[in-house]
């Protein structure tokens, strides 16, 4: 391996200081999984992660970012090389790593020291052990701890701070090492907070904040890796190779290779003990979305992700009829309306924080006046009082949904949302229809469509999990969801909006 050239700080200073792959391909060394020392060059998801972070830092002025993804895709590589760039550029700044065990932690140093020793505008260094290095001509630093020191983070400022494997923290320690690190970090511009992933699992502090970052709330980008991103997650396709039917829709959907499905059915079988489910196993450590990394063990979803999957890949044409969904907010959730215009649901909007009457009506009025839906159907348990002033004003299309009530089809359904979200499941599927759907390419929108899960009462009804108990579980409310199913609370037909537009214009 030929060194790279030696040039003085000032000139890398000039050529690297704005742009991290320049500097990682001319300066940073990495150790290759087969053990070989290579030039640091960015590979697919390191390149997204940066560009995500660029954009967010161009725009912000800072960097808070939440990474799920899935095993050994270079993600730790990509943060650490970041801010040992950043720290070397800059005085007076810490940088703080706080990995999730100790031989991480080591790892991790080892990774640190290693860009340090090749690089060749290195700093010069004052303090350099198994846990920090100090550059002493910039008054900058580089230190990394685990996590479980309750202590850790307090009593110092941190401009760059990386949380990794944070799904995987130990629980007693979420909220001592939040309250100490995160009040290290000052909100100001040029400083950066990221936390990185696998996922283990819901309930955890991980998992809650990427909850949060999903439906937008805070300032927090989510940013998804899926495995089939890394190249080496191939192996040659034996001569029998036959896709299964589940196979065949992930290579439809993702764009997978016959190799790339090799390679996954093979670690599925080295994930498979007596005691571990190597599929599920496999979707927590390798997803390929967000809903199948925070999976829960015998869960029994109502609408089925790959469904969801392919309705987001879709365009269809709307029809002519226009019906409208709105959950409203209550404790915190979202103020969600949807469209649904025959096969496609379109303009899909959230609003966080619960909202008064004024400012409903302000919102859905426009609607009402512009868009002129067939139908505009709201859920009764948070907004009866917006359908009582809305037709105080005079919209007769308006109408008011017990999700609790009595279904229109009592023997199939407990009440009336189990039997929205039914009649949404069979319009999802086009093994029911032979027709496609056509719904926003919204990760959010995935997760609450294929969170709720079903059961059956005594009577063979269909039940569908409430809203307190998915919140239970860890998971968001499904407001977007709820929103589209309500589309589908009662059939709605053009006498229907001849009728209704009648009544408003006789009522001025």
């Amino acid at each position: 391996m030929t060194a790279a050239k030696k040039v003085s700080f000032t000139e890398g200073l000039a050529y690297w200081q704005d742009n991290f792959p320049q500097f990682a391909d001319a300066c940073l060394q990495i150790r290759t999984k087969e053990g070989a020392v290579e030039t640091f060059k960015l590979n697919k998801a390191q390149q997204y992660i940066h560009d995500c972070l660029e954009k967010q830092r161009a725009e912000t002025g800072k960097v808070r970012a939440i990474i799920l993804k899935g095993r050994q895709q270079g993600c730790s590589t990509y943060i650490e090389g970041r801010f040992y760039w950043r720290s070397i550029f800059r005085s007076g700044v810490r940088t703080f790593i706080l990995a999730h065990e100790k031989d991480s932690t080591s790892a991790i140093y080892e990774m640190a020291k290693r860009y340090h020793e090749n690089n060749p505008i290195a700093p010069s260094t004052g303090t350099s052990n198994s846990r920090e290095l100090v550059f002493d001509g910039l008054d900058s630093g580089y230190r990394i701890g685990t996590a479980g020191n309750e202590s850790v983070g307090r009593g110092t400022t941190i401009q760059y701070f990386h949380g990794s494997e944070v799904a995987f923290w130990p629980r007693r320690s979420e909220g001592e090492i939040t309250k100490g690190i995160f009040q290290a970090v000052p909100d100001m511009d040029e400083t950066e907070l990221i936390l990185e992933s696998t996922a283990n699992g819901t309930g955890n502090f991980f998992h809650s904040e990427t909850m949060k970052a999903l439906r937008g709330d805070g300032e927090y980008q989510l940013i998804f890796i899926p495995w089939f991103w890394t190249d080496e997650y191939q192996k040659p396709v034996p001569p029998d190779f036959v896709r299964t039917e589940e196979e065949d829709e992930y290579a439809k959907l993702y764009k997978v290779s016959d190799n790339q499905l090799a390679w996954r059915r093979n670690k599925i079988v080295e994930l498979s003990t007596a005691m571990i489910d190597g599929l599920k196993a496999f979707k927590q450590e390798y997803p390929f979305d967000i809903h199948e990394a925070f999976q829960n063990s015998g869960e029994a979803g109502f609408i089925k992700p790959e469904l969801v999957q392919a309705a987001r890949k879709h365009t269809v044409a709307p029809s002519r009829l226009l019906i409208v969904g709105v959950d409203p907010s209550r404790g915190g959730d979202r103020f969600s309306i949807a469209r649904r215009s025959g096969r496609k649901v379109y303009d899909l909007e959230s609003h966080v924080g619960d909202l008064d009457l004024a400012a409903a009506i302000q919102i859905l009025k426009p609607i009402l006046d512009n868009e002129r839906p067939a139908m505009m159907f709201v859920d009764a348990g948070g907004g009866d009082y917006i359908v009582d002033r809305l037709w105080e004003l005079g919209y007769k299309n308006v109408r008011a949904i017990h999700f609790g009530g009595s279904p229109l089809n009592k023997e199939k359904y407990k009440n009336r949302r189990a039997e929205m979200w039914g009649e949404m499941a069979e319009w999802l599927d086009p093994s029911v229809s032979n027709l496609e759907v056509d719904i926003p390419d919204s990760d959010s929108l995935q997760m609450d469509l294929c969170s709720p899960q079903i059961t059956r009462d005594t009577q063979d009804r269909y039940v569908l999990e409430s809203k307190d108990s998915i919140r239970k579980r860890g998971m968001p409310s499904p407001d977007e969801g709820d929103a589209i199913a309500l589309t589908f609370a009662e059939p709605v037909s053009e006498r229907t909006v001849q009728g209704n537009f009648r009544i408003k214009r006789q009522l001025g």
